[in-house]
């Protein structure tokens, strides 16, 4: 049940670099605002707009569990960089002096006599006490109460409290949140999942600059089984916490692919088929108004992720192709998919179209006319139009 002296749970959102942004600064707050609104569609909550932070009041009388399950939600929202799970009390000395005593009643720090601190901070300059006056009053009466020895420096426990226009809030911690730009900020792109580790932790760091992220799979269909599209529908579902309203399309592009492998070219092959996703991915971003194509190329991770291949990939479209994990090696980016939670689905077993494309070695100086030529014998452009008017849409279930 919730104590009387700690008022009602609370939680208070933490902006980042959203606030640095000048004249445009109200824009990003007012879509960062609205994600969040999105994100909490499910939860009845008031959201509030303070100056570099944004707090969302629950109804009276709501636990501390329900309270914890949206400070959980609302961490997954780009823009947002603290999460803090706080009490809201009323905005007197003897009151928030009050609260804090009974916030840390039962914490281990109390238990084991953990050295702590008070950190104050006056948003409300009317209050009559300044910060460090309030910080000696409520730490004097932890020490009176409990017997803690302050430590200024290198607290083990420290009590925020931040006074606001109608209202003081405390906390003790706070969980990290995903930083970055509010999603649908900066624009929308498209990107090419597959069903590795790579391309879904693209899409969430385009995510965290403040781009909104539609995605297109590619399917070996009829020549795989549709298990590919099984793990590209998971992945979505999972990044979907993230920007929420994601929209997922497939393309069959089994036969395609054999169309490529029956030019006779083997070493070029697979460049030969990335720059054929390419063009029909840009076909289908122009469809969808996406400004940008996202992959998950690394330089050098593969034997066709040379500065050559990338280059000719480039060529073979003019929308701008955003590649967020060029220098990142594997490990960082299997550290990253296992902190968002799609490493274990993309380890998952499947048939990835890009099997039936491989080579025994590929090609990695590869010539833009030689893949041109291959592209006039197979009429690319057309092509990819064909497998932009063949795309399935998949409806996400959240």
């Amino acid at each position: 049940m919730t104590m009387t002296a700690l008022g009602e749970p609370s939680v208070l959102l933490k902006l980042g670099e959203v606030v640095l942004k000048g004249r445009n600064r109200e824009i990003f707050e007012m879509r960062l605002r609205a994600n969040i609104k999105h994100a909490l569609k499910d939860h009845r909550v008031d959201i509030r707009q303070r100056h570099g932070v944004i707090a969302l009041f629950l109804p009276a009388g709501t636990e501390v569990e329900e309270a914890e399950v949206v400070a959980a939600r609302v961490a997954d929202v780009p823009g947002i960089v603290l999460v803090h799970l706080a009490w809201r009390v009323a905005k007197d000395t003897d009151a928030i002096t009050k609260a804090a005593i009974e916030l840390i009643r039962d914490s281990d720090e109390v238990a084991r006599k953990a050295r702590f601190a008070v950190r104050s901070r006056r948003r409300d300059k009317r209050f009559p006490l300044r910060s460090n006056e309030l910080d000696r009053v409520v730490g004097g009466a932890i020490n009176d109460t409990y017997g803690l020895p302050v430590d200024l420096s290198n607290p083990e426990l420290t009590v925020h409290i931040e006074v606001d226009k109608d209202e003081a809030f405390l906390f003790t911690g706070g969980r990290p949140g995903q930083g970055g730009l509010p999603v649908g900020s900066s624009g929308r792109a498209l990107a090419l999942l597959s069903g590795g580790i790579d391309s879904p932790v693209a899409a969430y760091r385009m995510m965290r600059r403040g781009l909104r992220v539609d995605f297109l799979h590619f399917s070996g269909i009829p020549f795989t089984t549709s298990e590919s599209i099984y793990k590209a529908y998971a992945l979505v579902r999972n990044l979907d916490k993230f920007q929420g309203k994601s929209r997922l399309w497939v393309v069959p592009f089994g036969k395609a692919q054999q169309s490529i492998k029956n030019s006779g070219q083997d070493r070029l092959a697979v460049i030969a088929q990335r720059r054929l996703m390419l063009k029909t991915a840009e076909e289908v971003a122009h469809r969808i108004h996406a400004e940008a194509l996202v992959t998950g190329d690394s330089l050098g991770q593969v034997s066709s992720q040379t500065l050559t291949n990338i280059t000719a990939q480039d060529h073979a479209v003019d929308l701008p192709i955003l590649r967020p994990l060029i220098g990142l090696d594997k490990t960082e980016i299997m550290a990253e998919a296992r902190r968002i939670g799609t490493l274990e689905i993309s380890e998952l077993p499947d048939e990835d179209c890009c099997t039936l494309l491989a080579p025994r070695q590929a090609e990695t100086r590869a010539k833009i006319e030689d893949l041109k030529q291959i592209e006039k014998r197979l009429d690319a452009e057309d092509l990819a139009a064909q497998l932009a008017d063949s795309i399935q849409p998949y409806k996400l279930d959240v």
